[in-house]
């Protein structure tokens, strides 16, 4: 009987022991919808190796591209309900529950990439970051620099009275109506898979979007000039869900913290890099590239279209302006 009573004590060991890295092992699900080519990925990738590495196997990271998961809404939705850990998606889906940090896209809010991550680094940011946090459990560690939405068109234009009865596609949302309606075009709102055709043919005669979007959907090819307008710097946000982050240590919320920050460092500078070598090849496929007066276009949003309106404030706009 003793020697039965030790080979069960012993069966009992082993099965503990041998379970308890599987235990303290946590596997995690961070996803997004951006293709695996993108900077947005595989900097991510490289983020859920480094947490893996600097938090001694404890965290199992793995990252589903491309709406794997779902589509962005599903994702945003899915840090509360569980069904994702982490994700990288616009503050615009953010906005929906914290309206105050869909400011990010009023036009010209941003200069530039740098300004962007500026704002990312600034007090009025955490502010936000914090009560986002409150309202939702749901922690936002690092800002991407996406790219600066750009318009294209058939002819040129310098300032915002250029763009008089310009039929310009946008998507069906206020901030990315404001500029142009601002400035007098016919903003129409088409799906974005039917864009091209529709410039091909004539529907409308231009289009907004970041310079690496204009690449991979070849607008290039149907449209003669893109005015450098920047009218919005966009950014991505990675976030954490509250399932997550509330069981973390002070350690571990650091580690986290500083490898996405890292990872966003990383891809900002890809994603700028390319932009500036996009021109040169806009240049090369015989686009004309234009220099805009950039303050034509932001005094007549400004006018026309107010922070108020929109349901922003004037406290935190000058904040963001002044961000360095």
């Amino acid at each position: 009987m003793q020697r039965i009573r030790q080979v069960a004590l012993a069966a009992i060991a082993v099965t503990v022991l041998g379970a308890s890295p599987a235990l303290a092992q946590q596997k995690l699900k961070w996803a997004h919808v951006y293709e695996t080519s993108e900077p947005y990925h595989t900097e991510s990738v490289w983020a859920a190796q480094e947490i893996k590495k600097r938090t001694n196997g404890k965290f199992d990271i793995e990252v589903f591209p491309a709406s794997t998961l779902g589509k962005e809404t599903d994702l945003n939705q899915g840090l509360t309900l569980g069904t994702v850990d982490m994700i990288i998606s616009g503050p615009s889906f953010a906005a929906r529950t914290y309206p105050r940090i869909g400011i990010a896209y009023y036009p010209f809010i941003f200069r530039d990439a740098d300004h962007l991550i500026a704002y990312s680094k600034s007090p009025i940011f955490a502010e936000m970051v914090e009560e986002f946090r409150k309202k939702t459990g749901i922690q936002m560690t690092a800002y991407t620099y996406y790219g600066a939405r750009h318009t294209t068109a058939q002819k040129p234009f310098k300032d915002c009275a250029g763009m008089k009865g310009l039929k310009i596609r946008v998507p069906d949302v206020p901030a990315y109506l404001a500029m142009p309606k601002a400035c007098g075009a016919n903003p129409t709102p088409i799906a974005f898979a039917e864009v091209y055709l529709a410039l091909q043919n004539g529907t409308v005669d231009a289009q907004e979007n970041p310079l690496t979007t204009i690449e991979a959907k070849k607008f290039y090819e149907v449209q003669k000039a893109i005015m450098l307008t920047g009218h919005i710097v966009d950014g991505l946000t990675t976030q954490i869900a509250p399932h997550v982050w509330n069981k973390l240590t002070a350690d571990e919320k650091k580690i986290f913290t500083e490898v996405t920050r890292e990872a966003a460092a990383r891809a900002t500078d890809k994603i700028k890099k390319r932009e500036a070598e996009l021109i040169e090849e806009f240049k090369k496929k015989g686009l004309e590239i234009v220099v805009v007066d950039k303050k034509s276009f932001s005094d007549a949003v400004l006018k026309n279209t107010t922070l108020e309106s929109l349901g922003f404030t004037r406290a935190d706009y000058d904040k963001i302006q002044a961000a360095k």
